[in-house]
């Protein structure tokens, strides 16, 4: 096991033989494997694949939960070597069966046309309360979150969101930043982003019912996940998640988010499709 503390070692995969690597989840007491962490993991595995070119998109689909008593065997095909653009899919594999699957992209450095949208005006996160400072203002439920130990530190722009009910604005703004400082690797960074996505982007979709983010009453788990990455941006500077959910409907909802760099460059945009279910309104796995 490793400390969940410690990201560089969670994606820190061992290679067992050509396109085949093992990694480990943290020792934390949580019952399933936090889904961004085997997104980062079997990015990684798709890496160590691939020489030069960066990821430019994802796609993954979450298949059943992830026994974080056990090792995660990631097994990478590898799908095509082209000229500009470089593609892999990669298998999670436990007890023998597919727990996660992704197709990954890889492009080429390229000149072209560059443009994105605006960052929203936002505070700065060292204007922001800490995780620290939150801690005692929050209900029991979210509180237990926010003592979580993770390798990522969060600081909620709209503080309010997280201490009454009622609907608020549909958009979440969060600040985010891997707590340790990582090595000097593009692809390390787009792994580490990865891995921090899958924190909070589903309960965009509970401002809009006016319930609060960590809802005791209300069971999420993330179905699919996609990213693209635009730019290149270092995941242990400042970055600003804003999500916020399109539609829900059918015990699934739908969200998106866009990450800002500080300095207003749109470095990644994020899609996201998970089942969000009222407990007693039950329905097959």
């Amino acid at each position: 096991m490793v400390s969940i503390g410690d990201l560089g070692k969670i994606l820190d995969l061992e290679q067992l033989e050509v396109n085949l690597f093992r990694g480990y989840s943290p020792a934390n007491g949580q019952k399933r494997v936090f889904g961004g962490q085997v997104i980062g993991q079997a990015l990684i595995a798709a890496t160590r694949t691939v020489e030069t070119r960066k990821v430019h998109s994802l796609h993954c689909y979450f298949l059943l939960g992830g026994d974080p008593s056990i090792p995660i065997i990631f097994d990478v095909e590898r799908i095509r070597d082209g000229g500009s653009f470089t593609t892999r899919r990669v298998i999670a594999i436990q007890h023998g069966r597919p727990i996660f699957s992704m197709s990954v992209s890889f492009h080429k450095d390229e000149d072209g046309f560059a443009h994105q949208t605006q960052m929203p005006e936002t505070p700065a996160p060292d204007t922001l309360p800490s995780e620290e400072d939150l801690k005692p203002l929050l209900p029991e439920h979210m509180r237990r979150f926010w003592t979580f130990d993770r390798p990522v530190e969060l600081r909620p722009v709209d503080f309010d969101v997280y201490a009454k009910t009622g609907k608020v604005g549909p958009v979440q703004k969060i600040w985010l930043r891997t707590k340790e400082r990582l090595a000097d690797d593009a692809m390390l960074h787009q792994c580490a982003l990865a891995y921090a996505s899958d924190f909070t982007l589903l309960n965009a979709a509970l401002l809009h019912q006016g319930r609060p983010p960590y809802d005791p009453n209300v069971m999420m788990a993330s179905l699919d996940h996609a990213i693209w990455f635009h730019r290149d941006f270092r995941a242990d500077e400042w970055l600003l998640y804003v999500q916020d959910s399109p539609s829900a409907q059918g015990a699934r909802a739908f969200c998106k988010g866009s990450i800002y760099h500080t300095d207003g460059a749109l470095v990644a945009s994020v899609a996201q499709e998970g089942l969000v279910r009222v407990i007693g309104q039950t329905g097959p796995a």
